[in-house]
Parts: C-alpha cells; sequence; structure tokens
C-alpha cells in the first residue's frame, strides 16, 4: 500500500474514533469525563497531521502521526486503569455548559444540575472493554499505520 493510502487510513481511523466518541456523547447522552476529553485532542492532531502530510508527501510527518496515536492509546491505557481500579485517576470531574453572561443563580442552578462524570465510572462497554480500552487498541493499530506509511515513504 502506498503512503497517501496509509495516512487516509490512519488519520481517518482517528476521525472516526474522535466521531463515534462525539456520537456516543450528543446523541447517545454520555457526557466525557476529563480523560475521555484528554483522548480526543491526539486523535485531532493526528487528523490534521494526516491532511498536511497527505497533501505534501512529508514522509516525516507519518512519526508525528504514529506519536499522536501513541499519546491518545497511552491515555486510554491510563484511562482503562482508572476504570479497573488499577490507579487513581485526576481528581477533577468534567462538567458542560456555557455560563458566558449568566447571573449568579443561574450559574448556580447549573452547576447543581451538571452531571459528574466521574473517570472511574464505565458508561459503556462491549467485549470486556471500555471506550477507554477501545480507544487504546484502535490506537496502536493507528500507530502501526502510520509506521507503515512512514517505512512506505523511505
Amino acid at each position: 500500500m502506498n503512503f497517501r493510502a496509509l495516512v487516509l487510513l490512519a488519520a481517518g481511523g482517528s476521525a472516526a474514533l474522535l466521531l463515534g466518541a462525539l456520537a456516543f456523547q450528543y446523541l447517545g447522552g454520555l457526557p466525557p469525563c476529563k480523560l475521555c476529553m484528554w483522548q480526543r485532542y491526539p486523535h485531532v492532531g493526528a487528523i490534521g497531521i494526516g491532511a498536511v502530510a497527505w497533501l505534501t508527501g512529508l514522509g516525516v510527518l507519518a512519526l508525528a502521526g504514529a506519536a499522536a496515536a501513541l499519546t491518545t492509546a497511552g491515555v486510554g491505557v491510563y484511562h482503562a486503569g482508572v476504570e479497573w481500579r488499577w490507579w487513581e485517576g485526576p481528581n477533577t470531574c468534567t462538567a458542560t455548559g456555557d455560563i458566558g453572561g449568566m447571573e449568579a443563580s443561574e450559574l448556580l442552578d447549573q452547576i447543581l444540575a451538571a452531571p459528574v462524570v466521574r473517570c472511574e465510572e464505565v458508561l459503556w462497554e462491549f467485549l470486556g472493554l471500555s471506550m477507554a480500552g477501545w480507544n487504546a487498541v484502535i490506537s496502536l493499530a493507528l500507530a502501526g499505520l502510520w509506521l507503515l506509511a512512514w517505512r512506505a515513504r523511505g
């Protein structure tokens, strides 16, 4: 397989994982925790790296794509470990909502009504793996695609 096809697969995989996470959030009603959000950022980077690599043909960018995929895989492993209670997660929780222009009473109502999402709670799983676990597994495969793309570019 050639460089551009591998880049398209790797960046497309990150786009698919990111779209899946957004679907779970906005269509499935599963708000993300802090670690869930941390897993998304490297995918955004990988998509941008993929676009530039595909357009320019710069093989070294595939190494940056692999680093992004390995970063989100690492956060996914860490998050899965928190879910399995192998180690402690962050002490902060995530809430959603826009607070711009709110009065104090409205802000307090929103804070009290906001979902508290704990990183150790598994909101969805398939075949014994949570979303964080699946992100780790698939992102490792995407890192492999990025490395194949780098190798194909020579």
